[in-house]
């Protein structure tokens, strides 16, 4: 009975919560002055009672709400306590679903990498590695989603570093023969590729060692803006360490040793940077897009002017995707940052007619829950504010 109840007074807040409850009022609660402090309060035991019961992402979503609107309330503080308890950004979304995803993909590329490792022969051992190895992952990555809260750039922690780990085992598996190198019978020498068992061994190795360091990294504030911008920084740094390698007439081992810096750079490059500027994803997102607009207009030209060596021709589409990422981030300089409120966002903006610095504007009414007077049996009301004027 005690759980019923619970559930009972937590159903409005959680529907405010995602912004769908209907529009109904109780009696003389309509139109009693509630304070702000009585509505987070609510709220703030809502959010409780679900993280009591397991429902980890719900109560994420209403502590992040009482923290918007109500961020000067004693609930207010106790929403953002349990929000840094967790490692839980305000405004960055869930996680779970991209990292169970992901995992069981890299369950079904360890059921092919694994057999290749070990050299199997014949076709069963793949086929057994992809029919244990994709829900292996799922369920290895749903234990771990649900273990604790997990936002969109704390599970891009992970997924990133397990991706950037298997390439990185990939590149230096190749760029330094391992397995292979000069071989010499007596008096003839030759040179030996690297082997599928280095090279598979390697990537494995790479992409778990990722997944560990992002595992650490995701017990850290990680907005979901950072997580962006250091994966698209790292292809970026990718891309420079490509063209700078051709442009410097390098090859082979050479020009992946330097392809493999350059990625590794602009990972650590862009973590830096992100941090201090804290973009949000979607800036991230605008300014790649401007950097590829860039890029792209570069290789235009080269099929315009059509250079004669292979400097010229990469070299200018390195040149105009550097202007794009310049000019996409000069032109985004207004994006909100991932910790800022939104607009609409605080308690003085959710009414439908709001008045503050001498002038009117029409916003959102947002409802919020507040307790019922219990004189029709009651105890929960949804208020609409119509009307807010600030002096």
């Amino acid at each position: 009975m005690k759980r019923s109840r619970s559930w009972a007074a937590a159903i409005p807040a959680l529907a405010i919560a995602f912004a769908g409850a209907p529009a109904s009022l109780s009696g003389q609660a309509a139109v009693d002055q509630v304070a702000p402090a009585d509505s987070a309060a609510v709220l703030l035991q809502a959010a409780t009672e679900f993280e009591a019961g397991g429902d980890g992402d719900v109560a994420i979503a209403l502590y992040r709400l009482i923290v918007r609107r109500y961020p000067e309330t004693e609930a207010g503080r106790s929403a953002q306590a349990r929000l840094d308890a967790w490692g839980v950004t305000r405004s960055g979304s869930s996680g779970r679903t991209e990292l169970q995803v992901w995992s069981a993909l890299y369950g079904l590329w360890l059921g092919v990498a694994i057999p290749g490792m070990v050299e199997a022969d014949g076709p069963e051992a793949y086929g057994a590695g992809l029919l244990l190895g994709g829900p292996a992952g799922f369920l290895a990555g749903r234990a771990s989603a649900r273990s604790r809260p997990l936002s969109l750039g704390q599970a891009r922690a992970i997924t990133w570093g397990g991706t950037w780990g298997t390439w990185q085992g990939l590149g230096w598996a190749l760029a330094l023969d391992l397995g292979g190198g000069e071989r010499c019978t007596g008096d003839v020498c030759f040179v030996e590729d690297e082997t599928a068992r280095a090279v598979f061994g390697s990537m494995i190795a790479g992409g778990v060692t990722g997944i560990l360091v992002g595992n650490v990294l995701s017990k850290r504030d990680i907005s979901d803006g950072l997580a962006t911008s250091v994966s698209l920084g790292s292809l970026w740094g990718t891309w420079f360490g490509v063209a700078a390698g051709i442009i410097g007439d390098l090859e082979g081992d050479d020009l992946m040793i330097t392809t493999l810096i350059g990625g590794n750079v602009g990972l650590v490059a862009s973590a830096l940077g992100a941090r201090r500027w804290r973009p949000t994803r979607n800036r991230a997102r605008l300014v790649s897009i401007a950097g590829i607009i860039g890029g792209l207009g570069g290789a235009g030209i080269d099929l315009l002017v059509q250079p004669d060596d292979d400097a010229t021709i990469v070299a200018i589409p390195l040149a105009t995707s550097i202007a794009g990422l310049v000019i996409g981030a000069m032109q985004t300089r207004g994006e909100r940052r991932d910790d800022e409120p939104q607009p609409g966002s605080g308690p003085e903006s959710g009414a439908l007619l709001n008045r503050s610095g001498g002038s009117w504007s029409v916003g959102s009414p947002l409802p919020s829950v507040v307790p019922g007077h219990g004189q029709d049996g009651a105890k929960l009301a949804v208020r609409i504010p119509v009307l807010s004027i600030r002096f």
